[in-house]
């Protein structure tokens, strides 16, 4: 996923939807992607999220001008005035060390921090306020000169170099500084840090808006977008001239100033909105936990044991520091929180009905279980809002709106896809229930009113057990964190030829939190250089997300200022999971490494990339083209490709490799339960499109549950499964809307990355051929947003996507 808080600001006003896929690309099926939102509110067209310059963040005459075009009146403007002034004057003071013995370390020089990382010891949330008003107002100056530029004639058209490349510079320090506060927002997410986050929503939208709306800025352009092709520019050229007017145009800058007016607050509203949705989820997860003793964790393995107690210490840690937390968690030995990587296993293991289905509802109703976080309205304001920013820009829906922007083009061209795989994965799932059903009825037990949600993954281990005699807990022992780890860095170097150093001397955001430096050999033969660095934060605590993401600290480029360090085009690249960390070797689930793979694809498309322009860098891609990277990458972890299994999957206490005997049981058992995740997952992403296309929600309140309920019953979803992610926690659609109406692209990404492997699979040098490896890096890893995706595509596979790989990959061919 795509997913989610960092740079933002790239286009210099479009942030939201590039910025949430770049800066959070995450893994979807199972994992949810945290919420940029928070820290970078919505704006259109951008990046990704992280790295330079997209987003586009309210500096304080922005924010004026918003108040101002909103109605605001002339006392409220002029306070606005005072505060902005004072905080810019106190923040230059803070960046300069003038008058203060502390300066704000956001706004100083950080050439000497290793790699030009941020000086992590030294940030606090109180800084981000000041520096931000600072970053803001240089932002705003970076775009004015554009506007001011005259290329040395007055009477000369605008120029690519002083429109479009200026523009793509300008705000360095706004995506300095909103690459950490993105970052901090889904990982280090404190109470402080909430607060600073709901503060500054709303005024770094404004910004946004105030940004793409600047006078004559669009205008100029537009004017070097109608000349583009009558220019001598190359095709990289083009391509960032047409991506930068399109940013343009889907944040309203074409519009009447009464329409940009309406926008703005439209947009203002949304990112305060969004905020609120996913600080609600993290706050039902940060409070919520269930007590156990050991006597109630009959039939759950060791690992999932010592996660539980590992967990329990971690609150009891909490609370002596906090009111936050669950009742009677000070004295409890182990406990299961809401983090998934503690439900699931729970879920699938423990032997407790009563228990599995306690976890369940809370887990099902994260968002809504406090009436002061009722997550379904924040939704239902968030939809009408949509649906308005649509219809000014002559849409029916929102659904018509998102879809122009991406591979599949239209809504219904999305419809075609999922709805011949939901056909195909309800007749695996009723399959499926049949025989966990008929293992009950044989088992001499009785379930009242049959397989519910809580019961399925615990009767789909048992059949799994009985059928391909495959216990993943068996499988565990060797899939140890530093295992695993050790062969995605395997895999980077066979493919691409990175190696990875761990830094130890230098320091990360958080304890937890590894560095490494990554490097590659030197075309002409001499010393290796420098290729990325790599951050690792991998294990679950309070106070961050759950689910699984890729953000960025820095993104590359090679467009620089005159005079700037090389170090700044280097990327810097997190990889964020939360596995429950153990006293002594942490284990992973055969899912939780997959995922590990998957974040360190998104990983490989920053550190990989190869572009000249930071617009056109990284993953600031399409959205249903971002997962492939990632996605890909898994496949170098399966049954199907034991090669790397069997070479790293060790015991974590005797460094034995794991049978083959084993593997050929996970292989067998491999498309077992396919239809169960897929209706999960295909679940989301059509009641997502079905939601986002409706053209009208009502003068009232909009029932989302009744909605849910509706789509769910007209789709026949199967008994005993629900959606993985119920509207009320469904972080990729209302904590932002990069995936919003989106939320196919992981299928669809599924549909690329089964036919892209099949390259590897047909190739002389068999899944580590040094020629396919090559075109990957260069077309999938390597290219980001300099040509179209489906190009990319075709270049590396000589045709279009065939989708019959992936439905072979499922079982549903």
């Amino acid at each position: 996923m795509q997913f989610s808080s960092a740079a933002l600001l790239r286009a210099a006003s479009v942030g939201s939807t590039v910025f949430f896929a770049r800066a959070f690309a995450g893994r979807t099926t199972p994992r949810a992607v945290p919420s940029l939102s928070a820290a970078v509110p919505s704006l259109s067209g951008a990046r990704a999220a992280i790295g330079r310059r997209v987003f586009v963040a309210p500096s304080s005459s922005s924010s004026i001008l918003a108040m101002a075009a909103s109605g605001s009146s002339a006392s409220a403007v002029e306070e606005e005035k005072s505060r902005s002034a004072a905080t810019t004057a106190a923040a230059t003071t803070s960046a300069t060390g003038e008058g203060k013995d502390d300066p704000n370390p956001l706004l100083s020089d950080w050439s000497s921090e290793p790699y030009h990382l941020p000086p992590f010891r030294l940030i606090e949330p109180s800084h981000f306020r000041p520096a931000f008003d600072v970053a803001m107002e240089r932002h705003m100056s970076d775009l004015k000169s554009i506007v001011e530029s005259n290329d040395d004639d007055d009477d000369s058209p605008p120029t690519f170099e002083s429109v479009i490349a200026a523009h793509d510079r300008a705000g360095s320090l706004l995506s300095k500084i909103s690459s950490v506060f993105g970052n901090y927002c889904s990982s280090l997410n404190t109470d402080e840090m909430k607060a600073v986050q709901s503060e500054m929503s709303p005024v770094l939208s404004r910004h946004g808006s105030a940004a793409v709306t600047l006078p004559g800025l669009f205008e100029r352009i537009d004017a070097v977008y109608r000349n583009r092709n009558d220019s001598g520019l190359d095709d990289e050229q083009i391509r960032l001239v047409e991506r930068v007017h399109l940013d343009f145009t889907r944040q309203g800058a074409d519009f009447t100033d009464e329409r940009k007016e309406e926008y703005a607050e439209i947009e203002a509203e949304l990112a305060a909105l969004q905020t609120s949705f996913m600080q609600n989820v993290m706050t039902d997860e940060e409070t919520w936990c269930m007590t156990l003793g050991e006597e109630d964790l009959v039939g759950c393995p060791d690992s999932l044991i010592e996660a539980s107690k590992s967990a329990a210490e971690d609150r009891r840690k909490k609370k002596k520091t906090t009111t936050t937390g669950g009742e009677g968690e000070e004295d409890a030995a182990y406990v299961i929180t809401l983090s998934r990587s503690l439900v699931e296993p729970f879920l699938t293991f423990s032997s407790r009905r009563d228990l599995r289905e306690t976890a369940w509802e809370a887990w099902t109703k994260r968002g809504e279980l406090h009436p002061e976080r009722d997550n379904l309205a924040i939704a239902a304001k968030i939809l009408k809002l949509r649906k308005r920013q649509a219809n000014l820009h002559g849409c029916d829906t929102f659904s018509e709106y998102q879809c122009r922007d991406t591979m599949a083009g239209t809504p219904e061209n999305v419809m075609e896809l999922l709805e011949d795989v939901w056909v195909r994965a309800k007749e695996a799932a009723d399959r499926e229930r049949e025989a966990l059903e008929k293992f009950v009825e044989e088992s001499g037990e009785e379930l009242e009113g049959g397989i519910r949600p809580w019961d399925w993954r615990y009767y789909a281990e048992r059949v799994r057990v009985a059928r391909y005699s495959f216990d993943e807990s068996a499988l565990k022992p060797y899939l140890s964190l530093d295992a695993v780890s050790n062969a995605v860095m395997s895999v980077s170097n066979k493919l691409f030829g990175l190696t990875y150093v761990k830094r130890d001397d230098v320091e990360g955001y958080h304890p937890d939190v590894n560095v490494y430096e990554v490097t590659e050999k030197s075309e002409d033969g001499g010393s290796d250089k420098l290729r990325a660095v790599f951050l690792t934060d991998n294990y679950a605590r309070p106070y961050k997300s759950s689910g699984a993401w890729m953000s960025e600290f820095r993104s590359q480029t090679r467009n620089l200022p005159d005079g700037a360090d090389g170090m700044e085009s280097i990327p810097v690249v997190v990889n964020n999971n939360n596995f429950a960390k153990a006293a002594d070797s942490t284990l992973l689930s055969f899912d939780d490494a997959k995922t590990l793979f998957h974040e360190c694809g998104h990983g490989h498309h920053g550190m990989l990339s190869d572009a000249t322009y930071s617009r056109l860098s990284s993953t600031s891609v399409l959205r249903d083209f971002v997962e492939l990277p990632s996605q890909l990458l898994e496949r170098w972890f399966d049954a199907d490709a034991p090669e790397v299994l069997k070479e790293h999957a060790r015991h974590y206490e005797t460094n034995e490799p794991v049978p083959d005997e084993l593997l050929a049981k996970l292989k067998n058992a491999r498309s077992f339960n396919q239809g169960f995740d897929t209706i999960e997952y295909t679940a989301c992403a059509l009641l997502d499109m079905a939601i986002h296309s409706l053209d009208d929600y009502g003068d009232d309140d909009f029932d989302i549950s009744a909605f849910e309920e509706r789509e769910l019953e007209r789709l026949g979803m199967p008994q005993g499964i629900v959606m993985r992610h119920r509207p009320a926690h469904f972080a990729h659609l209302f904590a932002s809307q990069y995936y919003a109406s989106c939320y196919y692209v992981y299928l669809w990404a599924e549909v690329l990355d089964a036919d892209a492997f099949g390259a590897f699979e047909e190739a002389p040098g068999g899944i580590f051929d040094p020629e396919v490896a090559s075109m990957a890096r260069r077309y999938i890893y390597g290219a980001g947003n300099t040509e179209a995706p489906d190009e990319l595509f075709r270049k590396f596979r000589g045709r279009d996507p065939d989708v019959r790989f992936m439905l072979e990959k499922k079982g549903l061919a």
